[in-house]
């Protein structure tokens, strides 16, 4: 189990890193139904997560052969797929990165989030982290690792769990840290933002060609 831990760990940092749902998170801390849609959003992130990450782990079950030595033929050409996409985005993410000074452009809707109910912002988190093609890619990788790795269910459980607790930790710890600690968060949270938006697609990129390599490796070796 300690070799699969290891290998989903940095597809959950790759989440965890994600600049646009830091960047909302903050948003909403700084607006003024901050707690309320702070804390919708943190429990749509997490949920999106599990959801995400736990369908592709039963499917992941379904497709593995049951004789452990045999190949994982379907196994492996989907981890040289997600990996081979995760190497594009890593080309994507360096190709788009800021130049300078320049200000990177962020979604339309992150000007409206003054606005947003905890409801719609539950939503959006389990938006952002279930669906984002990113998060999808680095999900489906982390399920299919795990769930081609013969571990039983109580494994299968901590795996998951501990891949949940390091992808949501970036949205998590501005949340209850501003929970805790309201006065003193605006500030930090400001420059978070601002270090975010200039310099994460860098960070994001170098990060995503690691992953993508290291599962296209996985799949090869499933062969």
């Amino acid at each position: 189990m300690n070799a699969v831990i290891g290998d989903v760990l940095p597809l959950a940092l790759g989440i965890a890193i994600s600049p646009i749902p830091i960047i909302a998170a903050i948003l909403m801390l700084l607006s003024p139904r901050a707690r309320t849609t702070g804390v919708g959003f943190l429990v749509g992130w997490v949920s999106g997560i599990v959801v995400a990450l736990a369908l592709f782990v039963l499917l992941a079950s379904v497709i593995t052969p049951s004789d452990p030595g045999e190949p994982q033929v379907v196994a492996g050409i989907l981890k040289l797929v997600l990996g081979s996409a995760l190497c594009l985005l890593a080309v994507k993410q360096w190709r788009g990165r800021p130049h300078g000074e320049q200000e990177p452009a962020l979604p339309s809707w992150m000007a409206a989030i003054d606005t947003v109910t905890p409801a719609k912002a539950l939503g959006l988190g389990f938006l952002l982290s279930a669906v984002n093609p990113k998060n999808l890619i680095l999900g489906m990788s982390a399920g299919l690792l795990i769930g081609t790795a013969g571990l039983d269910t109580d494994e299968v459980v901590v795996a998951v769990a501990l891949f949940t607790l390091v992808a949501a930790s970036s949205v998590a710890v501005p949340v209850v840290g501003y929970l805790l600690a309201s006065s003193r968060m605006a500030a930090p949270l400001e420059s978070l933002r601002g270090w975010l938006v200039h310099n994460n697609a860098t960070v994001m990129a170098v990060l995503l060609l690691v992953i993508g390599v290291s599962v296209i490796g996985k799949g090869i070796a499933s062969f």
